[in-house]
């Protein structure tokens, strides 16, 4: 589990700084691209949990820019990834937030169908930029 732990480090810290170089840079924002694609309905474009399909869920989507403070600082990451993955919920009972691990393998199913791909690395680079990104949100 620590090296699980301290590969997801090493990779976010990378992601952090490619996507910096490529902001200033003018490159696409693959984080934010990721974020606005699958999230923004619901959370909000601000990440504020008030976007425009917040009022049709179950419960409110939460507010993504206090996640490091209302966890003592520090970004969940470990967490979220496993939030946004589906990777630790229970095989029962609501959940409104789509489990985009399997969203993201069936899309990767479907483009890569015909050549040899790793489903899992797909999935980890999707959130990961997606993590990093939701970084970005506590520092504004």
């Amino acid at each position: 589990m620590k090296i699980y732990q301290r590969l997801a480090l090493g990779t976010a810290s990378l992601l952090i700084l490619v996507s910096v170089a490529h902001a200033q840079s003018g490159k696409v924002d693959f984080g934010k691209r990721e974020y606005v694609s699958n999230c923004a309905n619901c959370h909000g474009m601000d990440g504020k949990g008030n976007g425009p399909y917040s009022d049709l869920l179950k419960k409110s989507p939460p507010n993504l820019t206090t996640l490091s403070k209302n966890n003592g600082g520090i970004f969940p990451m470990d967490r979220l990834y496993q939030s946004i993955t589906g990777d630790n919920i229970k095989a029962h009972g609501s959940r409104d937030m789509p489990i985009w691990g399997m969203e993201y393998r069936v899309e990767a199913a479907n483009r890569y169908m015909e050549s040899s791909y790793d489903p899992d690395a797909y999935v980890r680079v999707r959130v990961l930029a997606l993590l990093e990104y939701l970084y970005r949100l506590q520092i504004k």
